[in-house]
C-alpha cells in the first residue's frame, strides 16, 4: 500500500518581495559589515535548507562553518588571493562539502529500499563522487536560497585549492570540498553592477 502526505492541491506563489531576496535581487556579496551571525541563524538556515529534494534523499552535503581566528589563519592561505579580504571581513564562512559516504544513513533516509547502503557500498568512494558532487551541489543552491530568505548576503567563491582546503577541514578522504561561501550582512560597496542575462530564445527550446 502506498502512503501519500497530504499536500495542497496548489502550491503557494511568492509575492514579489520573496521573489527579489530569493532570484531577481540575488547578488554575490563582496564586502560585510561586522554585524555577527549566531549559531540560531546557521541552525535555522540548514533547517530550512534542509528539506527539498535530492535523489533517493541521499543529503550528502556536509557543512564546516568557519569564523573562528584559528579557523580563518587556516583557511585564508587556501584560498585565492582576490578572495582573501572579502573572506577575512566576512562574519562565517561555510566549507561546504560532499561526503562520498553517504550510503550510511541510507537506512535511515531511504528505508523503502533496504539495500540500498550495501548496493552503493560496493561501488567504492569513485563510483559514489558522482552522485554524490552532484546532489550535494543541489543542496548548495538550496543552502544560498535558504541563508537569503534569513536576510543574509552571501558570497560564493570558486578560488580556492579544494584539494587543499579538503586535507585541512575534512582530512581522510570521505568529503570533497566543492564551494565556498561567505555569509553575513553586505557592507559598503557590497555589489559589481549587475552583469546582463542570456536572453529567453538562447536558453529555451520546445520540444
Amino acid at each position: 500500500m502506498t502512503v501519500t502526505t497530504p499536500f495542497p492541491a496548489r502550491l503557494p506563489v511568492l509575492d514579489d518581495t520573496g521573489r527579489a531576496a530569493l532570484f531577481t535581487e540575488a547578488r554575490t556579496a563582496n564586502t560585510f559589515t561586522g554585524e555577527p551571525v549566531t549559531d540560531e541563524q546557521l541552525r535555522s538556515i540548514w533547517e530550512l535548507a534542509q528539506w527539498p529534494p535530492t535523489a533517493a534523499n541521499t543529503q550528502p552535503l556536509r557543512v564546516t562553518f568557519v569564523r573562528s581566528e584559528q579557523g580563518r589563519e587556516r583557511l585564508l592561505p587556501l584560498l585565492a588571493e582576490g578572495n582573501r579580504a572579502k573572506t577575512a571581513s566576512a562574519p562565517v564562512t561555510a566549507l561546504l562539502a560532499a561526503d562520498l559516504d553517504f550510503h550510511e544513513h541510507s537506512p535511515v533516509t531511504f528505508p523503502v529500499k533496504p539495500g540500498m547502503r550495501e548496493g552503493l557500498a560496493a561501488q567504492g568512494r569513485d563510483g559514489r563522487a558522482d552522485m554524490a558532487r552532484f546532489n550535494a551541489s543541489l543542496q548548495i543552491g538550496y543552502l544560498l536560497l535558504a541563508a537569503r530568505a534569513h536576510g543574509l548576503a552571501t558570497g560564493p567563491m570558486a578560488g580556492f585549492d579544494a584539494d587543499a582546503v579538503t586535507a585541512e577541514f575534512f582530512p581522510g578522504g570521505q568529503h570533497r570540498v566543492l564551494l565556498v561561501v561567505n555569509l553575513g550582512h553586505p557592507g559598503d560597496d557590497a555589489w559589481h553592477p549587475r552583469l546582463p542575462r542570456l536572453a529567453a530564445e538562447d536558453v529555451l527550446s520546445f520540444a
